[in-house]
């Protein structure tokens, strides 16, 4: 089961047309493209996709895209979290969760829980889950760190939660899970400057925002890492820092997306209380991104 996970997975955006409405033809082409460049599976309605901004109609509509899109050739992972654990657990019992490979679930925002709480809230949903699930760790959106300790309690006592999307841009943190996990347990970048170090400490690959955008760059980045290609590794790491850079400046998904549009995959539009990219950022995107395209790699 855990080996579906190694590798790179991208956490899709959700495609807007001009108007704000979700553009499902650009959906399935930013699939089409992924897959085509070697990405290891998807995730569904993370926090890149902007899922707090979408109606559970438009949810399920982004969920039968990908599935159809896809068409079980990658695994799919579906963004399952909030700080309602009782809520969370109604929402496991929907049929759109079995059609998924596994659940990355945030740790619960804004009320900032305890160690211990984190671990009921996890213990909690582990017991309820049909299909497995990934922590993920980000606590700049949280507000709160699940620590190393919680983790690999979470991960002896929960036989169904197989890994951890670990996004707090702290290597030395992953590598303190690294260092006495269960072999099976997977410790998955969720941040795309730090996932090469990362990998090298023996991490299983990245969860990535950048890497829809350049799948082809950044797919060879995290292959030849995992597989001690160093040289190409670094090379690529090196070539991929700036663009990372630009893309977070104003917030996620907006640099994303402006990189996206310029592949002809949707339009800047991102919903409130987001804000487009400003012209100044997307020319600095466009620059850098025809820099990476004009490199053999």
């Amino acid at each position: 089961m855990t080996s579906k996970f190694k590798g790179i997975g991208v956490a899709l955006v959700t495609p807007f047309s001009n108007d704000g409405q979700v553009d499902y033809d650009a959906l399935d082409k930013l699939v089409q493209l992924n897959i085509k460049n070697e990405i290891d599976y998807l995730v569904v309605l993370g926090t890149t996709a902007e899922t707090s901004t979408l109606t559970t109609v438009e949810k399920k509509k982004v969920i039968q895209t990908v599935i159809e899109s896809n068409q079980n050739r990658v695994p799919l992972v579906l963004g399952l979290g909030g700080n309602n654990t009782t809520e969370l657990i109604e929402q496991m019992k929907t049929p759109e969760v079995l059609q998924f490979d596994a659940i990355l679930s945030v740790s619960p925002y804004y009320n900032k829980p305890t160690q211990d709480g984190i671990y009921a809230h996890y213990k909690a949903l582990s017991s309820a889950s049909p299909v497995p699930i990934i922590l993920y760790n980000v606590p700049g959106r949280t507000g709160s760190n699940v620590l190393p300790q919680t983790v690999l309690r979470l991960a002896r006592d929960c036989k169904n939660i197989i890994g951890i999307k670990e996004a707090s841009g702290d290597v030395v943190q992953g590598m303190r899970i690294l260092r006495e996990k269960p072999t099976d347990f997977l410790v998955i970048s969720g941040d795309d400057m730090t996932a090469l170090p990362l990998i090298l400490a023996g991490g299983s690959g990245v969860i990535s925002v950048i890497g829809q955008g350049i799948p082809s760059v950044f797919s060879k980045l995290i292959h030849a890492g995992l597989s001690g290609d160093l040289a190409t590794a670094n090379q690529l790491q090196h070539l991929c820092m700036p663009i990372i850079d630009l893309i977070f400046q104003e917030g996620n998904p907006t640099g994303i997306k402006s990189l996206l549009s310029q592949l002809g995959i949707g339009t800047p539009t991102v919903r409130l209380p987001l804000v487009t990219a400003s012209e100044s950022l997307s020319m600095r995107i466009a620059s850098s991104l025809e820099s990476i395209m004009t490199v053999k790699v």
